[in-house]
């Protein structure tokens, strides 16, 4: 399953017209979806995760604008061409997604039931009847207990977890091909979040549906994603499977990520944070937009933009260090710690 390529992102940019400029909020980035798979896209607030898989959905604000030479090819087709009529037969069916706050994700006038069965009725020749019927049999599938008792219910009468679900069985309804989560554990606590993610693996391996998992905790992912891709001020920065980058990580600002998010194995008493803020989108800089932050940076960080250095076949790092040029630096001991463990796991063949 996981051999086919589903979606192909090529050469996206994405610029939003304000009063104070134009603020160029994806710029240049590329990556695909294979059947089946988990990816995850990562990084801080403001990153350009949640505007990448809005214009994956067609939901970004009037004021956006996708370059032309821009290509979101699905199923071999560009779904940046798409007019509004055809991006209604995708919308929903064949592309769904999970947004972040349920309860603003729900209509607070609308029962449960009658909104997972939207889009049942929307996409596929049955009655309401059927419909209900399907729509039953989801809030089953998502782990909602007496579903019959409840499926009259308003958003209102449940809990934060259980809304998360009821949003899960709409984005299912149609078993699209693509499932787009949008941060959807971010306000649930520690253990629904783990109920949620397992959830989703299994309604995955139910369906062999393709998610894109957006988040900014590297942690969460750890379980859920093949392949993660990192986001740092419109652009991809580092590209890899899941144990790539989380044991072998090559991007100061990957090490930042991973360094300030605790693990069994932290032994400082505080967790490291990023110093500094992202860059402004309305001006950004001509070098890496990380090199104010990075206490790695080269002189050259600051005059031009890295390429995309290989890694390994499936590992892939936009950070002037891996040019054979750089000098050779030493990251945080917990990286250190990472690169170990990765150089152990290669020798044994895992």
């Amino acid at each position: 399953m996981m051999n086919d390529t589903i979606l192909q992102v090529k050469d996206l940019v994405v610029d939003f017209n304000t009063y104070a400029g134009k603020v160029q909020a994806i710029r240049n980035i590329s990556f695909d979806l294979k059947k089946g798979e988990t990816l995850a896209i990562v990084g801080e607030s403001g990153s350009g995760k949640s505007v990448t898989t809005k214009t994956l959905m067609g939901l970004n604000a009037e004021n956006a604008r996708i370059a032309e030479d821009s290509q979101l090819i699905f199923k071999g087709n560009d779904l940046s061409k798409l007019d509004a009529k055809g991006w209604q037969k995708i919308r929903g069916n064949e592309i769904a997604m999970v947004f972040q706050d349920p309860m603003t994700s729900l209509d607070p006038t609308m029962k449960i039931g009658q909104q997972i069965a939207e889009p049942i009725l929307k996409h596929q020749n049955v009655s309401k009847a059927e419909a209900m019927e399907q729509a039953l049999k989801l809030m089953v599938g998502v782990g909602i207990p007496e579903p019959k008792e409840h499926i009259n219910d308003y958003p209102h009468q449940w809990s934060g977890g259980m809304r998360q679900r009821a949003v899960i069985a709409i984005a299912l309804a149609a078993n699209p091909d693509i499932l787009i989560a949008d941060e959807p554990t971010t306000a649930l606590d520690v253990t629904i979040q783990a109920q949620i993610l397992r959830m989703m693996k299994d309604q995955q391996a139910k369906y062999h549906s393709s998610i894109i998992f957006i988040t900014h905790d590297l942690g969460v992912v750890a379980g859920i994603a093949d392949r993660v891709a990192v986001m740092y001020a419109g652009k991809i920065v580092e590209y890899g499977t899941v144990d790539e980058i989380y044991f072998n990580p090559q991007h100061p600002y990957t090490w930042g990520l991973l360094d300030s998010m605790p693990t069994t194995d932290t032994k400082q008493g505080s967790l490291e944070a990023i110093p500094g803020t992202p860059p402004d989108l309305l001006y950004p800089p001509k070098g890496d937009a990380f090199a104010n932050r990075n206490q790695f940076a080269l002189a050259i960080d600051h005059e031009q933009q890295p390429p995309f250095f290989k890694v390994s076949d499936s590992h892939y790092a936009a950070t002037w260090l891996l040019d054979e040029r750089a000098p050779k630096v030493t990251p945080p001991a917990p990286i250190l710690q990472r690169w170990q463990h990765w150089h152990d796991m290669q020798a044994q063949g895992v």
